[in-house]
């Protein structure tokens, strides 16, 4: 993207923003990354790579508060239909990311609750704790990583929405 000018980069964009397929590309243009990837492909050292929803502004703030940032390199990000650039400022309003990860979010939540009505109710049922020992482990830990992600994701929701407003 360094050699190209501004029109032509806006056209680019554009074109990514419409295409449905996938797209791995590597750029140093973080706005650049910011307008066209869905999700940020982070190499987080010790040969570990970490996928984070949104572009580069998106990995910082998610890294940021997971305290990730301290020796990771942004080397790749993953495109798929993107587009629209992020407003800064303080009321900074929902990026295209945000906005799709805002429209997903309800049917993630009831996904989630659906499998957690399901666990629960296998958790009470009263065969459950006839099953093997690995089984009741890995049932019981699903049922705590169900529910972390449930508050999780309803946090999120939250969060976007109140901006989006």
């Amino acid at each position: 993207t360094n050699d190209l000018d501004i029109e032509t980069l806006e056209l680019l964009e554009a074109q990514l923003a419409e295409w449905t397929g996938t797209l791995l590309l590597v750029s140093h243009d973080r706005v650049f990354l910011d307008n066209v990837v869905t999700s940020t492909l982070v190499f987080e050292g010790e040969g570990r790579v970490q996928e984070y929803v949104g572009g580069y502004e998106d990995w910082v703030r998610q890294a940021g508060a997971s305290g990730a940032l301290g020796g990771s390199q942004v080397l790749s990000g993953a495109s798929g239909a993107s587009g629209a650039s992020a407003s800064s400022g303080a009321t900074r309003r929902l990026s295209y990311n945000e906005q799709r990860e805002l429209t997903e979010l309800p049917a993630r939540i009831a996904a989630l609750e659906q499998e957690q009505m399901t666990l629960h109710a296998r958790v009470q049922g009263p065969e459950f704790y006839k099953e093997a020992p690995d089984t009741i482990a890995a049932t019981l830990a699903r049922v705590e990583q169900v529910d972390d992600e449930l508050l999780a994701a309803y946090a999120r929701w939250d969060e976007l929405d109140s901006r989006a407003t």
